[in-house]
């Protein structure tokens, strides 16, 4: 893996969202496994153990695969490039040099992007060739905590608010807005819970989002302009993103899977089916 030297933000956008990121995952992990857990189990009894093992486990996971992400560096800085022009390479004005076939101009990144997916504003870099698994991974991983959160905040809120008013419902349904006229334990703890909600709605619509991109051998550019020349065919596509142990990489991202392509020659879908 290559390490990306200039890991800050490029945008104030950028910056307030990815330390949104940084701030929040810290903070929900306190108050699911440290306030809404005990609630409900026995402290250190042997089903507390069991949440308690799979909450860190998916927060390992969870904090390595974006550190991964951001760290990862997905550029073609430092590649070898041909000096001519070959089929489906273009000439960026930009960086002033070839870009291989899938690769486009980040204005954020300042820099062409291997296999470029798209800029993402909660890493603060883009989603490209040499990250893409460790972005994968890192919105499933999410989408467990937030839906596995979700499932204890309903007790928690079935359990511990009560519903006597209609000023309590209103607390309910809008706790962030709420939070600065009546800023109490309980008002935060709604907020919590409204923003693990969202998070998990919005983790599922992207994961699905993703998967659908990458079974079909696509990126979003090229779904967007239809383009299909890098179908590999389902299996294939996901080892493209995931490596060649891509059922082993859901368990850590230093879980070594060699990509089969180095994201500068690409084989298009009519030369696979020639040979």
């Amino acid at each position: 893996m290559v390490i990306r030297k200039k890991i800050y933000s490029k945008s104030l956008g950028d910056a307030c969202v990815t330390t949104f990121m940084f701030a929040i995952i810290p903070v929900i992990y306190y108050f699911e496994l440290w306030i809404v857990l005990p609630r409900f189990h026995e402290p250190w009894g042997v089903t507390y153990i069991f949440h308690f093992l799979m909450g860190n486990f998916i927060l390992l996971n969870v904090s390595s695969n974006l550190v991964a992400i951001i760290l990862t560096d997905t550029s073609i800085s430092g590649k070898i490039l041909p000096s001519d022009v070959a089929k489906n390479w273009r000439f960026c004005s930009v960086c002033e040099t070839l870009a291989p076939p899938r690769s486009w101009h980040c204005p954020s990144c300042n820099a062409c992007i291997l296999k470029r997916d798209h800029h993402c504003m909660f890493t603060s870099c883009c989603i490209g060739h040499n990250n893409h698994r460790f972005f994968l991974v890192f919105v499933f991983y999410i989408f467990i905590a937030t839906l596995y959160s979700t499932v204890f905040n309903i007790q928690f809120i079935y359990h511990y608010v009560k519903f006597d008013s209609w000023i309590s419902v209103v607390k309910i349904v809008f706790p962030l807005a709420t939070l600065f006229l009546e800023w109490t334990e309980n008002q935060l703890y709604l907020s919590f819970i409204l923003i693990v909600m969202l998070g998990c709605f919005f983790t599922a619509a992207l994961l699905v989002y993703q998967l659908r991109l990458i079974l079909n051998g696509l990126v979003t550019y090229e779904r967007n302009e239809k383009l299909s020349m890098y179908d590999r065919g389902k299996l294939d596509n996901l080892k493209v993103v995931l490596g060649k142990r891509w059922m082993l990489v859901w368990i850590s991202p230093f879980m070594e899977s060699e990509l089969p392509c180095d994201g500068v020659i690409w084989e298009t879908s009519n030369s696979m089916k020639a040979k």
